[in-house]
C-alpha cells in the first residue's frame, strides 16, 4: 500500500477502506508518513468530504492510535460533556458540579484556550495551587470519591489527533467537518466515558458561524458516538454574544462561584439546566427534562452543587479560600470603564470582537506556548435587550498591559444600539439525538 494512492483516491472522490485509513493513521502517528503527504490527504478530505462510515472508521483509528482510558473501576454511569468553544463559555465549570451532585460520575478531560476561545483548564488554573494533572489511578479515585474530576488530556491518549490538529492549523484544513468531528470524538471516546453530551456553538463567537453548519457537525458527531456504542446527544447553542458577563480566567471563576450560589446569569443558567437535564436522562437518573430541571435547581438551592465544585478544587490542590472569598483573586493593573456615548437598546454584542480583544488584553493566547494573565479580561455590564443611557458603563476592561487604549475603538464597535426594544438572545436552539 502506498500513501500517494490513498491521496489520489480521495482526491478523485473515492471512499477509503478501513485498511487505507489504518495505514494512514498508524503510519503518520509513528512518523513513517511525512507531513506533506498527510496535509495533501487532509486537503483532499476538505474538498471531497467523507461518508459516515469513513468518518466513524477515522475516529475509531485515531481513538486507538495510543492508550485509551479504562474507567470500569468507577462506579455508576460515567458522563462527559464537550463544547466546541466560544467566548465566556464557563458552562462545564457550572454544569459538571451540578450533575455530579445529582449522582452522575463526571470523568472529564478538557483543553486549553487558543485564539478568541477560552479553555476550561486555564480557568481552573487561575485558582492558586490547582493542578489539572492526575495519574489514571488518581483520576479514577477522585471521581469515585467526590463524583467529579476535570483534568488535562494525558500525552498517551489519541496521539494521532495531536499531530493532525497541529498540521490542520497550518495547512488551511481546519474547516473540514470530517476532520473536526473525528478530532473531537476520538478524544471523547478514548477517555472512556459511557455517555457524551456535545454543546455545539454557532454564531460570531463560535467556530461554526451559522446554525446549518453547526447542525451538520452535531449530526455527524452524534452518529459517530452512537455508532461506536456511546449514548451521544448534542445541543445547538448560540454564541452571537458572550455567554454570561465575564470573559477571562479568574473573572469567569468568580462568575462560576456566583452561579453555583444561585446568582448566575440567565443565559448561562439556561444552558446549564438544558444540558444538565439531558445528561441526567442519559445517565438514567431521571426520565423527563422537567424532573431533571427540578433536581438541578435543588442542587443549586441546597448548596450541593457548590460544595461539589469546592470539593473538586480542594482534591486538585486548589486554595478554596479564593472560592469562599473571590475578592482574594489578584486584580489587573488597569480597570477601565467603557462608557456609552449614546442611548438605546442593545441589539448586538459581537462575541468575536469581545473574545479577540480579551486575548489582546492578556486573557488568552495566540500560540499554545503564550503566557496568560489570569486577571485580565472583560466584564460586561450590558447584554442584548438591555436599555443603555448615555454615560452608562457598557463593560469593564481588566488588563495590566498599557496598550489598552488602542483597543477601546474595537470594543466600542462591538455594541450596536437601536431605538426600539429587542428580545434577548435565545441560547439553546435545538437538540440533536
Amino acid at each position: 500500500m502506498r500513501m500517494v494512492d490513498i491521496i489520489t483516491k480521495k482526491r478523485d472522490g473515492g471512499i477509503l477502506t478501513r485498511e487505507e485509513i489504518h495505514y494512514f493513521i498508524e503510519g503518520y502517528t509513528r512518523g513513517a508518513i511525512p507531513d506533506y503527504q498527510a496535509s495533501a490527504l487532509c486537503m483532499a478530505i476538505l474538498f471531497k468530504g467523507m461518508n459516515n462510515d469513513e468518518i466513524s472508521i477515522l475516529t475509531d483509528e485515531m481513538c486507538h492510535s495510543g492508550a485509551t482510558m479504562d474507567l470500569s473501576k468507577i462506579d455508576g454511569v460515567k458522563v462527559d460533556k464537550h463544547s466546541t468553544g466560544g467566548v465566556g463559555d464557563k458552562t462545564s465549570l457550572v454544569l459538571c458540579p451540578m450533575v455530579a451532585s445529582c449522582g452522575v460520575k463526571v470523568a472529564k478531560m478538557s483543553g486549553r484556550g487558543l485564539g478568541h476561545t477560552g479553555g476550561t483548564l486555564d480557568k481552573l488554573e487561575s485558582i492558586p495551587g490547582l493542578s489539572v494533572t492526575k495519574s489514571d489511578e488518581e483520576f479514577i479515585r477522585q471521581v469515585n470519591d467526590i463524583g467529579i474530576a476535570i483534568i488535562g488530556q494525558t500525552s498517551e491518549l489519541d496521539p494521532a489527533d495531536k499531530k493532525l490538529y497541529a498540521l490542520r492549523d497550518v495547512t488551511g484544513t481546519v474547516e473540514a467537518i470530517p476532520l473536526i468531528a473525528s478530532s473531537i470524538m476520538s478524544k471523547k471516546l478514548a477517555s472512556g466515558t459511557d455517555t457524551i453530551l456535545l454543546d455545539v456553538t454557532f454564531g460570531e463567537g463560535a467556530f461554526m458561524k451559522d446554525i446549518d453548519s453547526a447542525r451538520e457537525l452535531a449530526r455527524v458527531m452524534v452518529d459517530i458516538g452512537n455508532g461506536l456504542g456511546k449514548n451521544t446527544k448534542a445541543v445547538l447553542s448560540s454564541m452571537e454574544e458572550p455567554l454570561g458577563y465575564a470573559v477571562g480566567n479568574s473573572l469567569e471563576i468568580k462568575e462560576v462561584v456566583n452561579a453555583l450560589h444561585g446568582k448566575g446569569p440567565k443565559d448561562l443558567m439556561e444552558l446549564c439546566y438544558k444540558c444538565g437535564s439531558i445528561i441526567l436522562m442519559q445517565a438514567g437518573i431521571t426520565h423527563t427534562e422537567k424532573e431533571g430541571r427540578l433536581m438541578l435547581s435543588e442542587s443549586i438551592r441546597s448548596g450541593k452543587a457548590y460544595m461539589t465544585f469546592e470539593n473538586m478544587v480542594k482534591a486538585q490542590g486548589g486554595d478554596i479560600a479564593f472560592l469562599e472569598n473571590p475578592d482574594k483573586f489578584r486584580e489587573s493593573g488597569f480597570i477601565i470603564n467603557l462608557i456609552s456615548s449614546s442611548e438605546g437598546y442593545v441589539s448586538k454584542i459581537n462575541a468575536l470582537t469581545i473574545g479577540e480583544v480579551s486575548m489582546k488584553l492578556g486573557a488568552g493566547r495566540e500560540k499554545l506556548d503564550d503566557m496568560i494573565d489570569m486577571a485580565a479580561g472583560i466584564l460586561l455590564h450590558k447584554k442584548v435587550g438591555d436599555y443603555v443611557k448615555k454615560g452608562d458603563t457598557l463593560l469593564e476592561i481588566h488588563t495590566s498591559r498599557s496598550n489598552y487604549k488602542e483597543l477601546i475603538k474595537e470594543l466600542e464597535g462591538a455594541f450596536e444600539l437601536v431605538s426600539k426594544p429587542v428580545p434577548t438572545h435565545e441560547v439553546v436552539w435545538e437538540v440533536v439525538e
